[in-house]
């Protein structure tokens, strides 16, 4: 079912449930009242059935059908079409989950269209049934505590971002191969994080310029204000964020560069010790390889001496070759 919920409020009471949506704007058009219609992922003909009644935007309809909108506040005539970008952190993939919500407000209906799984709405739905002294103030009131619980749904996303990033911390002077690359993910999750809560403030100023405009109640400017506070916190806690990853990269990419400086500075002074035990070896051997040639016509071959002399050459060679390696500091 695409209809989650169908009511009619009037005075701020739950008064009629229709059964489908010809009965509510039956009921709509004989109580008065305000209708709120929630639905998931319609398709063309049912929203195009609550676009016919309640007169909205041929523009605002295909956004909502097509989705994959970023946050947004379009006004057309005395409509307004809201697009906003709940979050919810996921601690089993240690992830950030998006999903998308488009309002579509006017003088006495509440249209709201998602596009992801969430509960968000439907706490909104009970908390206002539970306060009618706010619902009475109409679709402001329902817009506005809609803004405010996915606002309030971001404090848990931001909570979550932040462990990851002191885990990556941790992760940088462990020698942990794998921080890279978690590094570039959450940083790709910060910077989606910062699409969905960087338009609010516009968002919100342009709600603001309608508060005389459209008479809204002082409560209801006041709850905006809040909000609008919310969100400036979290906007700052984002872009520190995004700072601390890329600072972390930086660090990340010094740190590899010392470890393969260290790795090549070992593997260096490996060479070296092989490579002079290698000279020291090959004197005596050349030495001993000249003289078994067997050649009868050789310096001191048939001296009494010859023998530990040639002994005594291959003793010196490798002895002054392994002083002059030792010296420079190969062994």
């Amino acid at each position: 079912m695409t209809i989650i919920d169908n009511a009619v409020y009037v005075d701020g009471v739950r008064s009629v449930e229709p059964e489908n949506l010809e009965q509510t704007f039956e009921t709509l058009a004989a109580h008065g009242g305000m209708a709120w219609i929630g639905l998931y992922r319609p398709t063309e003909p049912e929203i195009a059935a609550v676009a016919a009644e309640f007169g909205l935007h041929e523009l605002a309809v295909e956004d909502a059908i097509s989705a994959h909108q970023r946050p947004k506040l379009e006004r057309y005539g005395d409509n307004l079409f809201t697009v906003l970008t709940p979050a919810r952190y996921l601690d089993h993939t240690e992830t950030v989950e998006f999903g998308e919500l488009h309002i579509f407000t006017g003088k006495n209906f509440v249209v709201t269209v998602r596009h992801a799984e969430m509960s968000g709405v439907g706490q909104v739905r009970r908390r206002l049934e539970s306060r009618s002294d706010l619902l009475r103030h109409g679709p402001e009131a329902v817009l506005y505590a809609l803004l405010d619980q996915v606002v309030d749904d971001y404090a848990p996303v931001v909570a979550g971002l932040e462990n990851d990033i002191d885990e990556i911390e941790d992760q940088l002077f462990s020698g942990d191969s794998t921080v890279s690359r978690r590094i570039y993910e959450l940083a790709r999750q910060v910077i989606q994080f910062q699409r969905a809560i960087h338009p609010l403030p516009g968002m919100m100023q342009q709600l603001k310029g309608g508060f005389e405009k459209y008479e809204v109640d002082s409560d209801l400017q006041h709850s905006l204000r809040d909000v609008e506070d919310h969100v400036q916190r979290v906007i700052s806690r984002a872009n520190s964020f995004r700072d601390l990853l890329q600072n972390a990269l930086t660090l990340d990419g010094t740190l590899t560069a010392n470890r393969q400086n260290e790795a090549s500075a070992q593997q260096n002074e490996q060479v070296k010790k092989i490579s002079s035990w290698a000279a020291i070896f090959f004197a005596p051997s050349f030495v001993a390889g000249v003289y078994g040639m067997n050649f009868d016509h050789m310096p001191e071959l048939h001296w009494t001496f010859g023998y530990p002399m040639s002994i005594a050459l291959m003793a010196g060679t490798a002895g002054l070759m392994y002083a002059i390696f030792k010296r420079k500091g190969w062994l």
